[in-house]
């Protein structure tokens, strides 16, 4: 964002600031992803994280979940399954239908991850004031809680 001279709107200078302030949240969260092997790029995290999410979730499913077509996610979910880290089976309802669900190693991969982005942002944490801290957590709920909102917003528009 510009940070270029005050603006009319109210909300810029916050929107520039909390931006900002997020790209720190953004680099532990990244960090902690780079280290893992086999490396995977934010969509395959994703997926994978869905799937963990949704288990036998379809591919039209995670497209969605995703904000991916159909033939993108699909091409990514081979790279998962050759990788060993995801699975087709047939759907329980329909045997058309395919399901797609994280094998042991990827259940172990996501596993390792969250323990990784865990003990990064708790050192992190660990170097704030506990009343910081728990503003910190206030705050990304109500942001959360806002982001939700809009996306719903946009959903049905």
């Amino acid at each position: 964002m510009d940070r270029a001279g005050p603006s009319e709107d109210p909300l810029h200078d916050l929107s520039v600031q909390v931006s900002e302030a997020a790209e720190a949240v953004v680099a532990a969260w990244s960090q902690a992803s780079q280290v893992s092997s086999p490396r995977l790029s934010a969509l395959q995290w994703e997926a994978l994280l869905a799937t963990r999410r949704r288990p036998n979730i379809n591919l039209t499913g995670l497209a969605d979940e995703v904000g991916a077509a159909p033939p993108a996610v699909s091409r990514l979910c081979d790279r998962l399954e050759a990788a060993g880290l995801l699975r087709r089976e047939p759907g329980r309802t329909s045997r058309r239908e395919i399901g797609l669900v994280l094998t042991v190693a990827g259940h172990e991969l996501i596993d390792a991850l969250l323990g990784r982005r865990y003990a990064l942002f708790a050192d992190v944490l660990s170097r704030m004031p506990s009343a910081e801290r728990t503003r910190l957590l206030t705050g990304l709920l109500a942001f959360s809680k806002a982001a939700q909102l809009a996306e719903n917003d946009r959903e049905r528009d």
